[in-house]
């Protein structure tokens, strides 16, 4: 991918900020910040974020600070914030390239966590393995004290909504109206078990916010989570619902087994788990549906996620069961093919 040049100012400019005896910058992805890695002489491997406009000064701080704990306190290895050679964990930049200075930027230096992506699936011990380090995580918020300027966002009903206004604007490309229908009322129904649910010290506090396993990496089968850009407050399950989505019916029940042996789940887990579930699952949709690129692959995953709204509505519990797919023709003659849902 191109670099455009006004990154590439703002990543030379922060090299400099760091006093980095850097060998190699790796551009790594975009999404709400544009990251890189850094390979160093003497200080081994970091990542390089700049951040979008999504998130504040006070909100980047925070998340550092809730790493820090994280890694300090719980011992969990996960990236931490450095300092720039002037006692910041943030570097305040703005782009010089094109001969006037362009909007200020946020840019944070940290830790790489060593560790590589799982491939095919996972055996139970990493899958129990991941159950586990979530629940040291959940269960780290307990001792954490935040400070007094401490803010990160809410995931909740009203990040719900928000995530539902964006996909009911573009939803007519990825799925038809009969399916729409599904979407709708499972959407209902999630807003008010949200609305209804009341956070309390055992099922709520500071979660992950986005751990699907792209953001896990291994060492040694020890599961190490990675991109905490999403970290805020929301209950448990939300982070647990997450680690499920991508995985088969036994895989769910490792991972759950690792939790458990950690954290005891609440009464009712099973119903309140496949709540938050499907409020991820279109969460996600909601997230790529206004890319073109993604679409296709959206598409073709509907016949699932239409399986999974179909059992939710009905109260049916779906987690630990192989369900049957639905049949969805878009248009007169282009039907998705049938396979064996997940």
């Amino acid at each position: 991918m191109k670099i455009e040049p006004a990154t590439s100012d703002i990543v030379l400019q922060a090299l400099k900020a760091y006093d980095l005896d850097w060998t190699k910058v790796e551009y790594i992805k975009q999404s709400d910040s544009i990251t890189f890695k850094v390979e160093t002489e003497t200080a081994g491997k970091l990542l390089l974020r700049i951040h979008g406009e999504r998130c504040s000064r006070a909100e980047i701080l925070s998340e550092l600070e809730w790493l820090s704990h994280l890694s300090g306190a719980a011992e969990l290895v996960v990236p931490v914030g450095l300092r720039d050679s002037s006692g910041s964990y943030i570097l305040e930049t703005r782009s010089e390239a094109g001969g006037e200075a362009q909007q200020l930027n946020y840019v944070t230096l940290m830790r790489w966590v060593e560790g590589e992506h799982a491939e095919g699936n996972l055996p139970d011990e990493q899958l129990n393995a991941v159950g586990v380090m979530l629940a040291r995580m959940h269960e780290a918020g307990v001792q954490f004290v935040p400070s007094a300027e401490f803010t990160r966002p809410l995931w909740g009903a009203d990040s719900f909504r928000k995530e539902w206004d964006k996909l009911e604007k573009y939803h007519s490309a990825m799925v038809p109206e009969s399916g729409w229908r599904l979407y709708q009322a499972a959407a209902v129904r999630i807003l008010g078990e949200l609305e209804a649910k009341t956070p309390d010290p055992g099922s709520y506090g500071l979660i992950h916010g986005d751990l699907h396993f792209g953001n896990v990496v291994f060492t040694e089968d020890q599961p190490r989570a990675i991109d905490f850009g999403l970290c805020g407050y929301g209950f448990y399950l939300h982070d647990l619902a997450a680690a499920l989505l991508e995985l088969s019916t036994e895989q769910r029940r490792s991972l759950i087994r690792g939790y458990s042996s950690v954290r005891a789940l609440e009464p009712d887990y099973e119903r309140k788990l496949e709540c938050f579930f499907v409020k991820i699952m279109i969460g996600n949709y909601s997230h790529h549906i206004s890319n073109p690129d993604e679409l296709p692959g959206l598409r073709e995953e509907q016949p699932y996620a239409l399986a999974y709204l179909r059992e939710y509505l009905a109260d049916s519990r779906f987690l630990f069961k192989r369900i049957e797919p639905v049949v969805i023709e878009y248009g007169a003659a282009c039907c998705i093919p049938v396979h064996e849902a997940p």
